[in-house]
């Protein structure tokens, strides 16, 4: 069992092209013992953005601080606490700052794209 405080684990920048303002957390990856999933806490500064980008792999989100827009193939939709985004496998999206404060997140992820 593992058991830490998001605290004790270091946070990076995301150097990914087309990144603003965005660091992350790998609070539980594959060197700590998980098999299958990631988990990872985003933190998108006021004004920042990830990517708009896709990849192979589906993730899950689930909005702990802040607010936002997920934006994706077929729109915008609105981020705040508590809630949770699905992004499917091959889907273009991005997590976008709207607010005043830090929007941070948790994304869980796959180790090995499905």
């Amino acid at each position: 069992m593992l058991v830490r405080q998001v605290a004790d684990v270091t946070q990076n920048d995301v150097e990914m092209e087309g990144a603003e303002k965005v660091r992350i957390r790998w609070l539980i990856a594959e060197e700590d013992g998980a098999p299958n999933f990631a988990m990872r806490e985003f933190c998108v500064a006021p004004g920042g953005h990830t990517p708009y980008h896709a990849h192979d792999w589906e993730h899950e989100v689930y909005v702990i601080a802040g607010t936002g827009m997920v934006v994706g193939e077929n729109g915008e939709n609105p981020l705040e606490p508590g809630t949770v985004v699905f992004i499917p496998g091959g889907e273009m999206h991005n997590f976008r700052n709207t607010g005043d404060e830090a929007l941070r997140f948790l994304c869980l992820v796959p180790h090995q794209p499905v």
